[in-house]
């Protein structure tokens, strides 16, 4: 069973015949709908060990099974924790342990994984000039390039960056964009912003932005109206996990953070993602229906 969680290439999508699943897009809403249960059941005992025993034993093997095979899913889900956690009162000293554990977590599944290791150097220091310096041998660099097509760390978010600029103010119109013509990579899903940007331009780019913003406002809305603690827990991990994987792709895109194939909810193409975002709305709403 180990083993097979593990396997990122077997755990990252389930065939089933007809259509194929990504399980760890059914983790966020699965993960929002236990913290909004356990949170309401123990809030005032959040910080009795009795509570954050079960509590941390559960997001450690989802933790696991997720950081397995999707690294940006899992820093949603650690996002998404933290803040209703934080939100619900525990002690700042055990969220700061479990940063501390998430972080060394996270180093550990980077450097286990040779691509992940090239996309934070394609960032830090694509040219290698920093690394080479401490690197004699070269061992950094065969390792990154045991996983890249290419030896330039730094094409996909070149290409991002190129599409966006070209789009201007306005934009070069629907379905004009050059870019996502073999030049920059999964322009469908992971790079869906810069599509976006290069054929509606500034202002298209701005208001996908902007509804996202919206999202927050409502979003923190129906947290604040709440009738009750399921409500608000409930109301906020689906607004922070939308709204931070929305950031995470756009920074990407703009090549503010390292790359990370997460989709854009909602626009980027995808089954998988878009169920899970449209399960999350609908959570939402149906607070947003007994919020006062």
């Amino acid at each position: 069973v180990v083993v097979y969680f593990l396997d990122a290439r077997r755990h990252r999508w389930l065939n089933l015949g007809f259509a194929s699943l990504q399980p760890s897009e059914l983790a966020k809403p699965a993960l929002i709908l236990f913290l909004a249960w356990f949170i309401s059941t123990r809030q005032r005992a959040i910080n009795d060990k009795h509570t954050l025993g079960p509590a941390g034993l559960i997001l450690t093997i989802l933790g696991i099974t997720v950081v397995a095979a999707d690294l940006g899913t899992a820093m949603v889900l650690v996002a998404t924790a933290a803040a209703v956690l934080y939100v619900a009162g525990i002690d700042r000293r055990y969220l700061f342990i479990g940063a501390t554990l998430v972080a060394i977590a996270a180093a550990g599944a980077i450097l286990a994984k040779p691509y992940r290791v090239a996309r934070i150097v394609g960032k830090l220091d694509p040219d290698y000039t920093i690394i080479s310096r401490f690197d004699k041998d070269g061992a950094i660099r065969r390792y990154v390039q045991r996983s890249v097509s290419t030896t330039d760390l730094g094409y996909q978010p070149r290409q991002s960056k190129i599409a966006v600029g070209a789009g201007g103010v306005f934009g070069l119109g629907l379905m004009q964009s050059r870019q996502k013509l073999m030049y920059l990579p999964e322009a469908q899903t992971d790079y869906i912003y810069a599509v976006v940007g290069e054929e509606l331009g500034l202002w298209g780019s701005a208001a996908v932005l902007a509804g996202f913003f919206l999202i927050l406002w409502r979003g923190l809305r129906v947290y604040f109206l709440a009738p009750d603690a399921f409500g608000r827990c409930l109301a906020l991990g689906v607004t922070v996990s939308i709204f931070i994987q929305a950031l995470m792709h756009i920074s990407v895109v703009l090549d503010i953070g390292p790359v990370k194939g997460i989709p854009l909810p909602m626009i980027s193409y995808g089954g998988s993602s878009l169920l899970s975002t449209l399960t999350s709305l609908g959570l939402l709403l149906s607070v947003s229906e007994h919020a006062g």
